[in-house]
C-alpha cells in the first residue's frame, strides 16, 4: 500500500453524477463556521508558526494516540520523551494499518490539503513527507492564522473555562485578522462537586477571578453570572457543557443543596451521594440556562461520554489523552424535565444536543421537536455526529435520523471539535457524504430531480443555516 498514489481524488465519496455536481457546484466552496472546537486561542492570537508536522498534527490528538497504542507503539513515541521526528515516523508506520478507521481517510485528506501530498503515507516515505511538510510550515500561509484563511473559515468558537481572562480573544478582536474568534463558556468544573479538593480549588479560583466571595449557592450563581457577563463583553455568545447526562434535581431541595455545598466547601465530602451530586449539578445547570436565555446565547450539551476510564493513564497523563469511551446513560427524562422547566417560564434558549451513543439517536432527534417554536427555524438542534461518531457511518446515521424524525433542511451542519488546525478536512468529509446522500436519493427518484433547489438546501446545511442561527458568519 505504501508509496501508492492516494485513492482520494476530486470525486472521493461521490458515487454518481448528481452527487458530484452537488458537491463541486454547491457544497465544496462554501465558507466554514466552526461553532465548536478546541483550538488553542493563544496560537491564533500569536499567529503561531508550527515547529514541525508533529507539533501541528500529533500533539494533543488523542484519536491518533489511541490508534498508536492499539497497534503496539511504545508510549515513548506517543506522549513520552521521544523526539518529534521519531513520533511522526512511528505514526507514519502504522497509518496503513488504520484502514477502514476514519483516521485513514482524515490522514490522506489532511496531507492532500494543504500540503499537496497525494502519496499514501507509510513507513518508507514518512521521512520525506515529514521533511517536505516541515519546509512548508515555515511559510506564512501555514501559520495558525494562515491555515484558517486557507480553509475559508469565517468564524471559530473556542472552548474556554469561566476563569479565563480572555486576553487572547481581545488581542484577536483588536487585530486586523479577518476570522472571528469567539469564546464559548464551558463551566463543567463548577458542576463537579464530587471532585474533592480539585472542586474546592476551582471554586476558590472562580471566587478570586469574579471578585465575589463564594460561600453558598447564591454567591456561586452570582459569580457565574459575573463570568457570563465577562464573556459576553468579549464577544461570547455560546455556552457548552460536557456531561454524562442531564442531572435531575428538585428546586424544593434548594436548602439541602445549599447546606451540602457549604459543607463540601469546608472540606466535608461525607455528605455527598450520587443523588446529592445530581441535585447540585442540576440546580446550578438550570440557573445557568436561565442566564444564557437572558443573554440570548446558544447553549450546547455534549452528552454520553464515559471519561477517564483508565485510572492509571489518568494519573500519569491527565484527562483527554485517549481513555474515554461511549457511555450507556439514560437521557430522555432528564432532557425533557430540564427543557420543560425552562420552557414553562419562556427561558429556554437556542440549544444544540450532541449524542455519543448511536443507540440514543432517535431519543435526541425526537426531543428537539418537543420544544421547537418560531420565529426562527430549528431552535432546538440535534447536533452533528460527535467524537466516536464523526465518521462515515456515524454521520450518515445522524443525518438519516435527523431527516426521519426532525427537519434536515434546518440543520446547522458540521463542526471540527478538534485541537488541530488541519481538521477542517472533516467539513469536506461531511459535505461529500451529504452530497452523496442527496445525489443517490435524486437518482433513485426519492426526492425531486431539482439540482438548483437541492443545491440550495445543501448550501444552507453547510453554512447558511449556521450563519442565521448564530447571527454571525
Amino acid at each position: 500500500m505504501e508509496n501508492k498514489k492516494s485513492f482520494i481524488g476530486e470525486d472521493f465519496l461521490l458515487q454518481n453524477k448528481t452527487a458530484k455536481r452537488l458537491y463541486h457546484e454547491y457544497a465544496g466552496k462554501m465558507p466554514i463556521i466552526d461553532y465548536h472546537c478546541h483550538l488553542p486561542v493563544q496560537q491564533i492570537a500569536d499567529n503561531y508558526t508550527f515547529k514541525n508536522l508533529t507539533d501541528l498534527w500529533l500533539r494533543g490528538d488523542h484519536y491518533k494516540w489511541r490508534a498508536m497504542r492499539t497497534l503496539g507503539v511504545d508510549e515513548k513515541y506517543i506522549t513520552g520523551e521521544g523526539s518529534d521526528e521519531e513520533k511522526f515516523l512511528h505514526w507514519a508506520e502504522i497509518v496503513p494499518y488504520t484502514v477502514r478507521n476514519p483516521l485513514f481517510h482524515w490522514t490522506q485528506l489532511e496531507l492532500k490539503d494543504p500540503f499537496g501530498i497525494t502519496d499514501l503515507l507509510g513507513k518508507t516515505n514518512g521521512k520525506n513527507i515529514y521533511d517536505h511538510c516541515n519546509k512548508l510550515l515555515q511559510k506564512p500561509g501555514f501559520s495558525a492564522q494562515g491555515l484558517l484563511k486557507h480553509f475559508n473559515v469565517k468564524s471559530v468558537c473556542t472552548t474556554d473555562d469561566p476563569c479565563d481572562d480572555l486576553h487572547y480573544h481581545e488581542v484577536i478582536r483588536k487585530s486586523d485578522f479577518s476570522v472571528k474568534v469567539i469564546p464559548a463558556f464551558r463551566p463543567d468544573k463548577a458542576l463537579q462537586i464530587g471532585d474533592g479538593d480539585s472542586f474546592r480549588n476551582y471554586i476558590n479560583r472562580l471566587s478570586k477571578v469574579s471578585d465575589i466571595p463564594i460561600k453558598d449557592i447564591d454567591s456561586l450563581l452570582q459569580s457565574l453570572q459575573q463570568r457570563v457577563d465577562h464573556f459576553h463583553q468579549h464577544g461570547g455568545r455560546l455556552a457548552d457543557h460536557g456531561l454524562k447526562y442531564i442531572p435531575a434535581f428538585d428546586e424544593k431541595d434548594k436548602k439541602a443543596i445549599n447546606d451540602h455545598f457549604i459543607q463540601v466547601l469546608k472540606g466535608d465530602d461525607s455528605v455527598l451521594s450520587g443523588v446529592m451530586q445530581d441535585n447540585y449539578a442540576g440546580y446550578v445547570l438550570f440557573h445557568l440556562c436561565k442566564i444564557y436565555h437572558e443573554k440570548s446565547w446558544v447553549q450546547q450539551f455534549h452528552l454520553g461520554a464515559l471519561r477517564n476510564t483508565n485510572s492509571g493513564k489518568l494519573k500519569e497523563f491527565g484527562p483527554d489523552t485517549g481513555c474515554d469511551s461511549i457511555g450507556d446513560f439514560r437521557h430522555a427524562s432528564g432532557l425533557a424535565a430540564l427543557f420543560d422547566k425552562l420552557d414553562q417560564t419562556g427561558e429556554l434558549t437556542k440549544t444544540i444536543l450532541y449524542n455519543l451513543n448511536p443507540a440514543d439517536n432517535e431519543i435526541f432527534a425526537t426531543m428537539t421537536g418537543n420544544f421547537n417554536e418560531g420565529p426562527g427555524k430549528g431552535k432546538i438542534q440535534f447536533g452533528a455526529a460527535w467524537w466516536f461518531l464523526d465518521q462515515l457511518d456515524g454521520m450518515e446515521k445522524q443525518i438519516n435520523v435527523l431527516s426521519n424524525m426532525s427537519i434536515l433542511s434546518c440543520f446547522v451542519g458540521m463542526l471540527t471539535d478538534s485541537r488541530c488546525f488541519l481538521s477542517y478536512s472533516r467539513h469536506e468529509y461531511f459535505r461529500r457524504l451529504l452530497c452523496n446522500i442527496f445525489g443517490k436519493d435524486m437518482e433513485a427518484g426519492l426526492i425531486p430531480d431539482d439540482e438548483k433547489w437541492t443545491g440550495k438546501i445543501i448550501q444552507d446545511i453547510c453554512y447558511n443555516n449556521a450563519k442565521e442561527y448564530f447571527g454571525w458568519g
